[in-house]
């Protein structure tokens, strides 16, 4: 029985609660409230509701009334959601809507549930369902319990392998839903993933996305963050995730990545030009979409970013300073400033060395950019009416000079206004070497876009990302032998090059691509195909990854069901279903049988539909728990690999 038809069952026995036969749930609120004892005993008497409402702390239980009353009132208000989130989108503070404040965060329809999102076909729409974390916590706790493999293969240079055993440097890429997928991964996996790159769908009703819900867009956010909170959980703390998409939900996105990673943990939104101003688009396009988005987080502030480098150089370092008098000596700002008039000095412009300076214009940004800049506007601005035009200025312990000090100019001739800098070699150039510089947020990469179609051997015709990508991504957000997930693997792009850039990794893909999957692409990269990044990095071919899948269960049916030519072949189907444990408790087999000729009656599609509904969708996979259940007929082998796999 249900944690709702317990409650209910529970709460009629008390005649207090009940009014005209039904239940007086503001009453029930009332007394929860107030934490009235009888009731509270009531509850007590259930050992399900005991354990779902009371918290046990050291020996003593503790109600949680804000969950139960949360529970009672979510049917009343929302009889068929399921969700105790009204019925339109917006930014909310504790599910208050807020039109003005600093602390949001986003609200939607079915935002309390778990979407599984079962599509496994580019083409298919299901009727999902979503569960309520609060109303089906046992559906819930089932659901994303981890699941079975089977079918492991090993892949290597000379070819598929049967497998005996796994090892933690396995590479994995794994076949079924990517939401049970990553909770099965969490067992193991938490805290060990670096980075994790998702190019999931983009909810533009022409891609994937197409569930077949009343609220797509908010179906589309439910997907999404279900699957985002596992991520997290994966990361390690030291660990990024990079997430893109196009503006279709590019600001949804972004609120809702706050919400899960948190506001302070976003980095940056790298800006990626995929296709040329004159590519031909649909004609009913009024706008020309050229630019994609990938949001950037961290998981704490303990990551750290490969920032690029540049080589040092000397090149510019060409100015001398010849001093030709003493000069007058002036405090400003706290600093010993020396004055030079116009002949009182030289600047000698010769070849490159460690002892020549870099001209610098103190003007635009730099005069609030850096303390030379700030020294200039605030002493040296207008400082020409004063001592002239032409002037100079040895200006001690300002910028990082060796020698301690920096050359200023003012301007030159009547009718300038402009001055300049003089600085001195840094110490990091002295050597030679190079350092660091910032990460650029804007990567015009329209050409990989247009030509990335056959990368890897397989082709993908909307959707593809170029392996260029991947490589700033993967150089900027991970090293050499660290783990890299993407759980949207679609044709393999991201396994692909962690695969050439010596990383581990592991890819998780649901839909079926046939020879264009990722799997025949790390095929063809074991082999050292040359396209992508190959060339780039060297690559030469190597390595191996390990293939399973999900255990299926229910979907063997679907399938089927999908599958079938017509009504005969369904009834058999039916006869199978009711017999195993894979039929929903919604259905009852036998008023079914007694109106089988109604069920005759429908059109072949809505028999298909129905008998798909009738599927308990709980069941998709076969959970771990159930690998010594002898009817689901694990072999020894898969029992041995799996017991490796989750660390038993």
């Amino acid at each position: 029985m249900t944690i709702l038809n317990q409650l209910l069952e529970t709460l009629s026995t008390d005649e207090r609660l009940v009014i005209d036969g039904k239940l007086a749930k503001n009453k029930i609120v009332e007394l929860a409230f107030n934490l009235e004892p009888t009731l509270l005993k009531l509850l007590l008497t259930n050992e399900q509701l005991k354990s779902h409402f009371f918290t046990d702390m050291d020996e003593m239980l503790i109600f949680d009334k804000i969950a139960f009353q949360r529970f009672v009132n979510n049917k009343s208000f929302l009889p068929d959601s399921f969700t105790q989130f009204k019925n339109k989108i917006g930014l909310s503070v504790e599910n208050h809507y807020l039109a003005d404040t600093n602390d949001v965060v986003l609200s939607w329809p079915y935002k309390d549930c778990v979407l599984e999102g079962g599509q496994t076909k580019e083409d298919q729409k299901r009727s999902e369902i979503f569960w309520n974390e609060m109303l089906a916590p046992e559906q819930v706790d089932t659901l994303l319990s981890p699941k079975l493999l089977t079918h492991f293969k090993k892949y290597d240079v000379n070819g598929v392998n049967e497998i005996s055993s796994l090892e933690d440097s396995n590479n994995f890429i794994i076949k079924g839903n990517n939401l049970l997928a990553l909770h099965s991964l969490s067992v193991k996996y938490s805290n060990q993933v670096k980075l994790i790159y998702i190019d999931p769908p983009y909810n533009t009703g022409s891609d994937s996305f197409k569930y077949n819900d009343s609220f797509n867009h908010s179906t589309w956010l439910t997907f999404m963050k279900n699957r985002l909170e596992v991520a997290k959980k994966l990361l390690k703390n030291d660990g990024f995730i990079c997430c893109q998409i196009d503006d279709s939900e590019s600001p949804y996105l972004k609120v809702l990545m706050d919400e899960v990673f948190g506001q302070e943990n976003f980095l940056a939104t790298f800006n990626i030009r995929v296709r040329y101003s004159d590519k031909t688009l649909k004609q009913d396009m009024n706008f020309h979409k050229e630019i994609e988005y990938i949001h950037i987080y961290q998981k704490s502030n303990e990551s750290q970013p490969n920032l690029p480098t540049k080589n040092n150089s000397i090149e510019k370092y060409i100015y001398y300073f010849e001093e030709l008098s003493e000069g007058e000596e002036v405090n400003w700002g706290g600093k010993v400033v020396k004055k030079f008039k116009k002949g009182e000095y030289k600047i000698v412009k010769k070849e490159a060395s460690i002892q020549g300076r870099k001209e610098v214009w103190a003007s635009g940004s730099i005069l609030d950019g850096n303390s030379s800049g700030r020294f200039f506007r605030d002493y040296l601005t207008g400082k020409y009416e004063e001592d002239g035009y032409g002037s100079a200025y040895k200006v001690y312990g300002v910028g990082e000079e060796l020698n301690g000090f920096r050359y200023f100019t003012g301007p030159n001739k009547i009718g300038a206004t402009k001055g300049k800098y003089f600085q001195s070699i840094p110490s990091s150039k002295i050597d030679g070497g190079s350092s660091t510089i910032p990460i650029n947020n804007f990567y015009d990469l329209a050409g990989s876009f247009g030509n990335c179609r056959n990368e890897g051997g397989v082709e993908l015709r909307s959707g593809k990302k170029p392996e260029e990508l991947l490589k700033t991504i993967i150089e900027s957000f991970s090293n050499e032998g660290d783990l890299i997930l993407d759980y949207h693997l679609g044709s393999g792009s991201t396994c692909a090059v962690a695969h050439k850039m010596n990383r581990s990794y592991i890819g998780i893909e649901q839909l079926n691509y046939g020879d264009n999957d990722s799997v025949v692409r790390l095929k063809n990269v074991l082999s050292g195909e040359q396209t992508g990044i190959s060339k780039a990095v060297d690559w030469k071919g190597g390595g191996s990854f390990v293939y399973c899948e999900l255990t299926e269960l229910a979907s063997k049916y679907s399938d089927r069901i999908e599958q079938s030519q017509n009504s005969g072949e369904l009834i058999v189907l039916w006869n199978e279903l009711k017999e195993s444990s894979n039929l929903s408790y919604k259905i009852d087999p036998k008023e079914f049988d007694k109106n089988i000729e109604s069920f005759r009656e429908l059109s072949f599609k809505d028999q298909q539909r129905f008998l798909i509904e009738a599927i308990d969708k709980n069941q998709i996979y076969v959970n771990y728990s159930d690998i010594d259940d002898e009817t689901n007929c694990i072999s020894e082998q898969d029992k041995k690999l799996n017991k490796q796999f989750y660390g038993a």
